[in-house]
């Protein structure tokens, strides 16, 4: 089944991580660190964008709804439609507080792309 953009709806975890990221101006971003998958219901939860820092120390890891992300060939990345400025108020987390099973990741990272976009 196709996406919005015409590609397939499968995709390899390992061709998404490393990707790069742009922003609605197509600036680079960031990239994809990693997927966080629910073991429940099988869904990707959210992509992981790394971003800040020099050489891993002080980036930021900022989770991603997977539906916001918009594969573009011409860039050779994911898009996100919204600035860097958004990005930077976004929530951010450590690595480990992204696999809390609390959900409340989830819930404040859905409710903040839900007011920004």
């Amino acid at each position: 089944m196709p996406t919005t953009s015409g590609h397939t709806t499968a995709i390899l975890a390992s061709r998404v991580q490393g990707s790069s990221v742009y922003n609605v101006d197509r600036e680079k971003i960031g990239s994809v660190e990693d997927l966080v998958l629910d073991k429940t219901s099988n869904e990707i939860m959210f992509a992981v964008l790394g971003f800040g820092g020099l050489f891993g120390v002080g980036e930021k890891y900022f989770p991603i709804p997977w539906s916001k992300l918009d594969y573009d060939p011409e860039a050779g990345g994911y898009v996100i439609c919204v600035s860097t400025d958004v990005l930077e108020t976004a929530p951010s987390y450590t690595l480990n507080d992204l696999t809390r099973n609390d959900g409340q990741v989830t819930r404040t990272t859905n409710e903040y792309y839900m007011r920004a976009m």
